[in-house]
């Protein structure tokens, strides 16, 4: 057996434990990023902040570099060590995290989150690299889905450790608590897991130059699929992060409930529900992908649409637990576009593309989804505040979801011509 059999033979017998190792490396990517929403009402009291600042500060303050730093460090993944970044990377932003602790004004509080959105520039463009890598096109999608649980775990877990310390030290506390044990995380990347062989799960290895970001770029913009499944996973991205920014604020001026009150359910909807949603979602996507792979499209279509109604619905809650049961459907399937998102981009573009790939896509949620999003619903609520509306944030957040709506049609018609250009890419890669 070569050398190289032997490589590829132990990668597939270790890339469950990567799968888990990166999955939790998310997840503190999004614990992160979780305590400064799960504490914001007292911060927002401590410094009289608006509801622009605050989607200012939960957006743009960490989308700004989070998204134009990810397309240069995913370069240097498509030649570099992936783990060796992502080492640096956990260590980066759980540091910055701890610091935000430190902050006495907006203005700290905005340079601190710009540092957390430094860090995690380096987290997601290279670990969905090595995981298309380690899994063939069947099982990617499911691969994805679970690394994409990060993000409900991590929520899950920024709500209830963050309300736990903000109750028993207040709420600079949590940010130590959240960012101290990335640290550590950092350590256990870096000497337990492996940079895996590029293409394996692809069956060659790509030996070739990695192409430049230009050649990339318009390989991408060639993709019509790609382009439609970008678009719709904005306008979803741009409502998903709204409501993750507001929802518990929501809650606690619409129902007079505090932040202990509304963190475990929360935590446990978006986290639990949410996490398990990425998982059920992504393995049934796989299965009816091997059957028509329109169905990547698709799946991200028909949850957009489901959640519609129930979303609504939770606005509208004459009590905070119908406002929780309304959520059930939005949660469970909430999370499903960014898993399809980064698996689109693994097998719309060449092997040594994906991470520039999966960096331009990152870059392209993130600034207009993740950063635009909070603002967005901030700046209506403020709107709406100075109208006279008696519920202004929640009549914001039912404004957002018109980028729901209008995301299914992208979606849809992106099905038309995603088996075409998936082959395409192949054809490209072995060239």
């Amino acid at each position: 057996m070569s050398a190289v059999r032997q490589e590829k033979r132990g990668l597939a017998q270790g890339r469950t434990w990567v799968l888990i190792v990166l999955t939790l490396v998310y997840t503190f990517n999004h614990v992160d990023r979780q305590i400064l929403i799960t504490v914001i009402e007292p911060i927002k009291a401590e410094f009289g902040l608006s509801d622009e600042q605050i989607g200012i500060l939960t957006g743009l303050a960490f989308a700004a570099l989070y998204a134009t730093l990810g397309i240069p460090v995913a370069m240097w993944a498509d030649r570099g060590n992936r783990r060796n970044i992502i080492t640096l990377a956990l260590t980066i932003w759980s540091g910055m995290t701890a610091l935000t602790g430190l902050a006495q004004n907006f203005v700290h509080l905005f340079l601190a989150r710009m540092g957390v959105g430094i860090g995690e520039s380096g987290g997601t463009p290279p670990a969905t690299s090595m995981i298309a890598d380690l899994y063939p096109p069947q099982q990617r999608a499911f691969a994805l889905g679970v690394y994409t649980t990060g993000i409900g775990f991590g929520i899950m877990i920024g709500y209830i450790l963050g309300a736990f310390v903000y109750a028993q030290f207040g709420w600079r506390a949590a940010f130590f608590a959240a960012g101290i044990p990335g640290l550590l995380l950092a350590l256990l990347v870096r000497f337990t897991v492996k940079e895996p062989v590029r293409g394996f799960s692809d069956d060659f290895n790509s030996s070739e130059d990695a192409p430049g970001f230009g050649e990339t770029l318009k390989f991408m913009l060639s993709q019509q699929s790609y382009m439609l499944i970008l678009l719709g996973c904005l306008m979803i991205c741009i409502s998903a992060n709204a409501f993750v920014a507001f929802t518990s604020s929501y809650l606690q001026r619409t129902f007079d409930v505090t932040v202990a009150d509304v963190s475990l359910p929360l935590g446990l909807l978006i986290g639990g529900v949410g996490g398990l949603g990425a998982m059920v979602l992504g393995a049934l996507c796989d299965r009816l992908s091997a059957k028509d792979l329109r169905w990547r499209p698709w799946m991200v279509a028909a949850c957009s649409a489901a959640a519609l109604p129930f979303a609504w619905m939770m606005l509208s809650a004459r009590s905070v637990e119908m406002a929780y049961l309304w959520n059930i459907v939005p949660s469970f399937v909430g999370l499903i576009y960014a898993s399809i998102a980064y698996t689109a981009t693994q097998e719309l573009v060449k092997v040594r593309m994906r991470s520039v790939a999966a960096a331009f896509t990152l870059f392209s949620l993130t600034l207009i989804g993740i950063g635009g999003g909070p603002w967005i619903a901030g700046r209506i609520s403020d709107m709406f505040l100075a109208a006279g509306n008696p519920a202004p944030l929640a009549s914001a957040l039912k404004v957002i979801l018109g980028f729901n709506a209008a995301s299914i049609i992208c979606l849809a018609l992106a099905g038309r011509t995603y088996r075409a250009d998936v082959a395409r890419a192949a054809a490209k890669s072995v060239a």
